[in-house]
């Protein structure tokens, strides 16, 4: 292991039923092509050195002793590809019993040798003819560059309680399985989702090989299927019925599998009501491994808030709208407010806190007349973002008011003494502060509540007004990144069927990102982007995700970042707004520790009554420190 990655690759090797010989050749030209591509492990099929469908042969001790023979010969090419550790299948004879077993082969030697738990013997499998299960007692762990391995055998992965579970409590953050399924209607989908599950259910990477071409066709047909999954996520698969041998490789993090072992406290407490003792055999090689980093084989998505197929996109953001919804319905209905007040801008957040309100009040089976937008003309505000500000509204149907804060902001420059041409934060947050006040006494007025607007990498990054945009009475958005604001917005623009509705939502969503604090440019066009001062959200929303997803460190990040925004930022780049995103996300945790409720979204959340929990005046020296030495 290298950099926290771990390069699992799986194999299907053509086989030639009972021709051991051949079948062992095929398995060694695989092994030095994975060691090539810098594989830490290989996984084979199960029976790969005989072939699965040997039938009765089994039991003819001219196949037995050839095995033993082919293992051998594995064993010592083994010798020739330092730091792979194999996993090949093969019979294993124990005294008056025969196994179905994995061995695991490393550096000249076999280290373990881990026979099939469970024998099937249904439908089409028989194999309670050959195999006797594996005896109950001490299960077997492998230590190898750092990582702990576990194997099971096809069937085991099958059972109620496969002992993958057991192998993952005791310590195993990659399970192989050596497997030879056959392929029936629907089966691939089934068998690819149980893997996924596995590996999610276990918090660990799954590497799953099946065998393929060249195994008997009498009543079955196999498909060589290869799949590698981490924690809920396929990193790899390979294209079936190929007719020809086949490798995948990937990259498997497994500092995200400590730490998510680490975080679920849950997993622990499992691990230790569970029974049993484990032999843990340590295959004595290097722990740093392959160095990952430049060729790392996984992709990096580099908006992971934001789903990447077009029908998944389309279906998160229904849920997210919905508990969004969900929750405002609950606050509206607990409070027994009918009325609520919403900054409308015509900018990305005040638009999806407006449709969520749209939406809130249409399944509580409310007039939309009791939502009060007010548009709030300042010294930044241009005709476009007002523009559409108004026509969204007229086209939604809700009240609406215009309050200009021209006159009210000028007369508090006077009493404070700030020259009103000095656009400084003081010019600025004045003006967000005034909205404010507006917003929290026209809802007293109207006896309504106040819908807050800011989103999760505001929070993240601190960019609001203290006591100014920072508060409200509920933050529907609070659980959103930027990134997927956008696509929600877009979401909704999909669905509208009123183009009043439409046209509008499409050109908030084209519109540059401000707060319009201070004057438009001399045509009239937005003058001050959000992103040109804090930086790109999506490097941002990059950076918060793997903060507290993960609680990886800033070089780690930065390394991640590389990877997923390769040609879109130079390395310069990265590091300059990584280092601002740790600035102020500690700087700044002062705002988000007086945040409002709002409901969480996904996987992470900054509400400190919720998922993050940071003392305001904790310490940036360390992180700050670790983007100094990249």
């Amino acid at each position: 292991m290298k950099n926290g990655f771990f390069r699992v690759a799986c194999a299907a090797p053509g086989v030639r039923v009972a021709d051991v010989a051949a079948n062992t050749e095929s398995i060694i030209e695989q092994a030095r092509a994975a060691y090539a591509g810098g594989a830490d492990v290989l996984v084979f099929p199960e029976m790969c050195v005989t072939a699965y469908t040997c039938g009765d042969l089994f039991h003819n001790s001219v196949l037995l002793d050839a095995a033993e023979r082919g293992v051998d010969r594995i064993r010592e090419a083994s010798a020739s590809l330092p730091g792979l550790l194999l996993f090949v299948g093969a019979p294993q004879r124990a005294g008056q019993s025969l196994y179905n077993a994995a061995y695991a082969i490393c550096e000249g030697r076999v280290v373990a040798v881990v026979p099939k738990t469970y024998v099937p013997n249904y439908n089409e499998f028989y194999e309670r003819r050959w195999w006797n299960p594996a005896p109950v007692g001490d299960g077997v762990l492998i230590r190898h560059k750092g990582v702990t391995l576990g194997a099971e055998i096809c069937e085991d992965l099958w059972v109620p309680v496969p002992p993958s579970c057991n192998l993952a409590l005791a310590g195993a953050q990659v399970v192989v399985n050596l497997s030879a399924s056959p392929d029936l209607i629907g089966k691939y989908a089934y068998l690819t989702n149980l893997v996924k599950h596995q590996s999610a259910r276990c918090v660990c990477a799954y590497a799953y090989a099946s065998a393929g071409f060249g195994e008997s066709s009498t009543d079955l047909a196999f498909d060589a299927k290869l799949l590698i999954a981490e924690n809920g996520t396929m990193l790899g698969h390979n294209e079936r019925w190929q007719g020809a041998p086949s490798l995948i490789m990937a990259d498997v993090d497994i500092e995200a599998i400590k730490r998510d072992r680490l975080h679920m406290g849950t997993f622990y407490d499992c691990a230790e009501r569970q029974s049993g003792s484990w032999r843990v055999v340590d295959t004595g090689c290097d722990a740093d491994g392959n160095d990952c980093t430049g060729d790392l084989l996984r992709t990096v998505d580099p908006h992971p808030f934001v789903p990447s197929a077009d029908g998944l996109l389309k279906e998160r953001c229904e849920e997210i709208v919905n508990i969004q919804v969900a929750g405002l319905c609950q606050r509206l209905n607990a409070t027994r407010t009918r009325r609520l007040v919403v900054g409308i801008s015509g900018g990305l957040d005040s638009t999806l806190a407006l449709l969520v309100a749209v939406r809130a009040f249409d399944r509580l089976g409310l007039d939309r007349k009791g939502i009060l937008g007010v548009t709030m003309p300042g010294f930044g505000t241009t005709g476009r973002t007002h523009g559409n500000a108004v026509a969204l509204m007229e086209a939604l149907g809700v009240e609406m008011r215009e309050i200009s804060i021209v006159k009210a902001v000028e007369q508090h420059f006077a009493d404070i003494g700030h020259d009103a041409s000095v656009h400084d934060v003081t010019y600025e947050n004045c003006q967000a502060r005034e909205r404010t006040q507006i917003l929290m006494d026209l809802s007293n007025s109207v006896g309504g509540m106040v819908l807050g607007t800011g989103d999760l990498s505001e929070l993240a990054l601190g960019w609001a007004t203290y006591n100014g945009d920072q508060m409200s009475m509920y933050g529907v958005n609070a659980g959103v990144p930027k990134t997927l604001v956008r696509h929600l917005t877009a979401y909704f623009a999909s669905q509208a069927d009123n183009e009043a509705v439409r046209k509008p939502l499409l050109d908030i969503i084209d519109t540059p990102i401000s707060p319009e604090l201070i004057p438009a440019a001399p045509d009239g066009t937005i003058k001050q982007k959000t992103e040109d001062l804090v930086g790109p959200y999506e490097l941002h929303d990059f950076f918060l995700y793997y903060t507290l997803r993960y609680g990886f460190t800033p070089s780690r990040i930065y390394m991640l970042a590389r990877k997923a925004f390769a040609g879109a930022y130079d390395d310069a780049t990265i590091k300059h707004w990584l280092k601002t995103f740790f600035r102020r996300f500690f700087t700044q945790q002062f705002k988000r520790s007086c945040m409002p409720d709002g409901s969480k979204v996904g996987s992470v959340c900054l509400s400190p009554r919720g998922d993050w929990r940071m003392p305001s005046d904790a310490s940036s020296a360390l992180w700050l420190a670790d983007v100094e030495a990249l």
